[in-house]
């Protein structure tokens, strides 16, 4: 097999992998999931930070009391494989319901998932997971419903996620404030440490 074929074959692979996070993440197929990480793999998200293991037990418990309300939808994806180590990008949208002020809301945030990955013992698996946050919303689901949002309080939050940064803290998350969007040091610095990353010049993708 060519370099070029099986370059293209690991994209294949990547990509499904990444849809399969998606899918059991969302339908609760927690053995499953916990398939696509590496023993190590952490996750980054706005109301978590930590080893993936982790990551899985408490969406685990937020699952079974019948908080399954963030929910995501792929788009596009493109994977830079450099031998044992990838970084793929994945369009995608985060949805969340939740009561605001009393106001049962929605919001959907876009943005990518930013991937560091790496081919160990011949299977792709996730070392890092990096959301980048570029555009936000929040709706009432009863259009008819009045709403008035705290603005002091809505522009303390970037303003990629600050509206869904706005609903998961009045739900009693404490919510990452510097997280990466469509612009600005902390995107940039997650681009520098990719090409590190597939360089092979970083042991641990965090930085």
């Amino acid at each position: 097999m060519s370099a070029e074929a099986s370059a293209g074959e690991d994209r294949l692979l990547i990509r499904e992998l990444v849809e399969n996070w998606v899918v059991w993440r969302d339908a609760g197929d927690w053995e499953r999931f916990a398939t696509v990480w590496h023993d190590d793999g952490y996750m980054m998200a706005t109301w978590f930070q930590g080893p993936a293991p982790d990551f899985i037990r408490v969406s685990r418990e937020g699952f079974e009391r019948g908080a399954s309300t963030i929910l995501h939808f792929l788009g596009g994806s493109s994977v830079d494989v450099a031998g044992e180590r990838a970084v793929a990008q994945t369009k995608m949208t985060i949805a969340q319901r939740a009561e605001v002020q009393g106001v049962l809301c929605d919001v959907v945030c876009t943005g990518r998932f930013y991937d560091f990955l790496e081919r160990r013992a011949g299977r792709w698996g996730l070392v890092l997971r990096q959301p980048i946050y570029e555009k936000d919303r929040l709706d009432p689901v009863d259009p008819g419903a009045r709403l008035g949002l705290d603005h002091e309080r809505l522009a303390r939050f970037p303003a990629g996620y600050r509206h869904l940064a706005y609903l998961q803290s009045s739900l009693g998350f404490e919510v990452k404030p510097d997280m990466p969007g469509l612009s600005g040091p902390e995107v940039e610095g997650l681009y520098r440490r990719g090409a590190r990353w597939l360089a092979g010049e970083l042991g641990d993708p965090r930085g």
